[in-house]
């Protein structure tokens, strides 16, 4: 039997065991994804499972080592909880999120071990081109960007969405998407809802097609009536085409 040191209490183990056993034996907490015990050596490639080897030099630095590799040794003393060891799990989880931002196992250790994540791709590049399109063709400045975190996020101003759905046909990664669902049209981007709108409905064809807001912002922009909307009828773009060129046959 030997003696080492983890987190300050001095234990006896046998020589050359594996820290990973002797840290989940002694019931201390850490996290770990590709380790298993039935494996003749350690693959150690989620790095999560860092710790701190103290330098028995007075003064002098530890070294971020990984449990699953390292066999404990006379002498050995391992801190499992400092700055450093954190900043090492941080950088490991936010590389495994990189590969699988949904995993929920990566996300609930990163919540039990408090260890900060950047923010999951959401397939917006930041080029604007949705908030200018709604600024200056639309011209209902619905969308807008924001910093969040210390990065530049596209968010929804509120109550400006008027449901054209522009954004989603302009967006050049479809990272907005639109939803006509039971007469309402849902627009959003990540988790996070542009606009909500009723459909209304063609009396021609039957076809839930448009938002009232959009027509009434039409109506507001346009010294003229929209070709798509006649006096007495509401008429979707393809019924209000078929409609022009029978009157224009007569």
């Amino acid at each position: 039997m030997i003696q080492i040191t983890i987190n300050g209490q001095d234990i006896e183990v046998e020589e050359d065991t594996s820290l990973m056993t002797i840290l989940r034996k002694e019931g201390i907490a850490i996290p770990s994804l590709c380790y298993h015990p039935a494996l003749s050596h350690p693959i150690a490639s989620c790095k999560l499972c860092a710790v701190e080897i103290m330098n028995t030099d007075a003064g002098a630095p530890g070294k971020i080592k990984l449990a699953c590799t390292l066999k404990a040794q006379t002498g050995l003393v391992v801190e499992t909880d400092t700055e450093a060891v954190r900043q090492a799990r941080t950088t490991a989880i936010n590389h495994l999120l990189s590969l699988a931002p949904q995993s929920e196992i990566l996300l609930q250790i990163a919540e039990r071990f408090q260890l900060p994540t950047t923010p999951a791709p959401d397939g917006c590049i930041r080029c604007r081109l949705c908030v200018q399109i709604c600024k200056e063709i639309v011209g209902a400045n619905a969308l807008r960007t924001s910093r969040i975190n210390d990065r530049t996020f596209v968010v929804p101003d509120p109550g400006n969405c008027i449901g054209c759905g522009t954004c989603v046909n302009i967006c050049p990664t479809k990272a907005i998407r639109i939803e006509d669902k039971d007469n309402v049209r849902t627009i959003s981007i990540r988790d996070e809802i542009i606009g909500r709108h009723p459909l209304l409905r063609c009396e021609g064809c039957g076809a839930m097609f448009t938002t009232p807001r959009f027509l009434d912002h039409v109506h507001s922009r346009s010294t003229e009536h929209h070709p798509d909307v006649k006096e007495q009828h509401l008429y979707c773009p393809s019924c209000a085409k078929l409609i022009r060129r029978s009157i224009g046959a007569l």
